[in-house]
């Protein structure tokens, strides 16, 4: 009797979509246009829209709306579409557990525990910030250190001010984007030091947010240590050799009463790895095929949570094809037929998402995105089918930052019946 109650106190749903940001919002709308109905999204958060509701600066939206909309306003569209097609959702539910068999076990304080049977699984869950712990900074542990996205929210949420005299460790575009904002509100950044010899962020970033305001950025920088013990007040800054290593007799002290961290992003995948997907030692996020589908059969991935995006844009773009191929295996369109071809990642590459395509699945077109490990001048985005050179684009910068992408076409695959292997290089003629 029991085990009967428990059977039919499961919900079923064709798809549930886990997290509610751009990626799972844009998903989840592809699905439904695609004839499911039965589409669940669920949030951990008391709102829909993910980390853009803290976005408050510009930049969004030229590819998707063609025009450029705050954080807000691109989540808002989505958030509407959403409503308007009734798709169901349930916000301040935290997801447990999801089985290999798609059965997800959430909470939250109106539902208590519940089950819930997916035909498919889309990952949505995005990315969280590299905490200081990771670091290695000596001294204590004052007030006054925040992650870049933490302070992100007190300011454009919360409405408190986390300092007045601060400095930013790492170059990403939160910490480019956080140097703007602080000068905005009143405070003295000091300095923006990144490790790398390069910076980690877009370069309109690096212009608008540094360079306008007059913040210096010192490369190949790092903190060496932190002093005070209740409130923090001041840092030493120190040159780091090619290796990482601090070199001696280059430090510098700056008071400051605000560090912020803005050293890296890592994918949320501590769902998908408890559930056996195999993730990507390089990105943190799933192996995925042309349909960005794990090696879970029904279980999809798409944002941040497969790969750390520069822009929203490309983040909605993918997702709606996350949706659509979900919505192709619900109904049983999407089979395992045909030859799988793998794309390997080489010379300068570091990785690239797919990480395998089926050719008799994919789209007429099919981008495939990646980025480079270094700052590369006037090289060649060169691509290679098995042996044979098929593709060579110059370009005259590229940057760990800004993502790439080289778009692979159907009917050329066609022309190679027994093609195997993808590689996409970097190279310098």
């Amino acid at each position: 009797m029991k085990k009967a109650m428990e059977e039919t106190d499961v919900k079923s749903y064709d798809i549930v979509i886990i997290g509610g940001g751009p990626a799972g919002l844009a998903a989840a709308i592809s699905a439904r246009n695609a004839g499911i109905e039965s589409i669940l999204i669920l949030e951990r958060d008391q709102e829909l829209g993910g980390i853009l509701n803290q976005c408050i600066h510009n930049g969004f939206g030229l590819h998707t709306f063609q025009e450029e909309l705050t954080g807000p306003e691109y989540a808002d569209r989505f958030i509407a579409m959403v409503k308007e097609q009734a798709i169901a959702y349930k916000l301040n539910t935290m997801v447990l557990d999801i089985s290999p068999k798609k059965v997800i076990t959430a909470m939250n304080r109106t539902d208590g525990i519940l089950q819930i049977q997916a035909g498919a699984v889309i990952l949505a869950m995005g990315c969280r910030e590299r905490a200081r712990g990771a670091l290695n900074i000596p001294g204590f542990r004052p007030a006054g250190i925040f992650s870049a996205g933490t302070a992100q929210r007190l300011v454009n949420i919360e409405g408190y001010l986390p300092g007045r005299e601060v400095v930013i460790l790492g170059s990403g575009d939160i910490g480019l984007i956080m140097a703007r904002r602080m000068t905005l509100e009143g405070a003295k950044v000091k300095v923006v030091a990144e490790l790398m010899p390069y910076s980690g962020g877009l370069k309109r970033n690096i212009v608008q947010c540094l360079d306008d305001y007059g913040i210096p950025l010192k490369l190949s920088h790092t903190i060496v240590d932190i002093k005070g013990k209740k409130r923090l007040e001041g840092i030493t800054l120190a040159q780091v050799d090619e290796t990482g290593k601090p070199i001696l007799g280059t430090e510098e002290e700056y008071s400051c009463d605000t560090l912020l961290l803005s050293v890296g992003l890592i994918p949320e995948n501590e769902l998908s790895k408890e559930m056996g997907v195999k993730l990507d030692n390089i990105t943190c996020g799933p192996l995925v095929n042309e349909s960005l589908e794990t090696n879970i059969p029904g279980v999809f991935a798409c944002g941040n949570v497969l790969h750390v995006h520069d822009l929203v844009d490309y983040v909605s773009e993918e997702a709606q094809r996350a949706g659509s191929n979900a919505a192709k295996y619900v109904k049983g369109k999407l089979t395992d037929c045909g030859s799988v071809i793998t794309l390997a990642a080489s010379d300068g590459v570091r990785y690239t998402v797919p990480h395998q395509i089926n050719r008799d699945r994919m789209e007429e077109q099919l981008t495939v995105r990646f980025r480079v490990g270094s700052v590369l001048q006037n090289s060649y985005i060169s691509v290679y089918f098995d042996r044979e050179r098929v593709m060579h684009r110059k370009k005259q910068v590229m940057a760990p930052g800004e993502m790439e992408q080289v778009i692979l076409q159907k009917q050329k695959l066609a022309a190679y019946p027994k093609l195997e292997h993808i590689t996409i290089k970097i190279e310098k003629e």
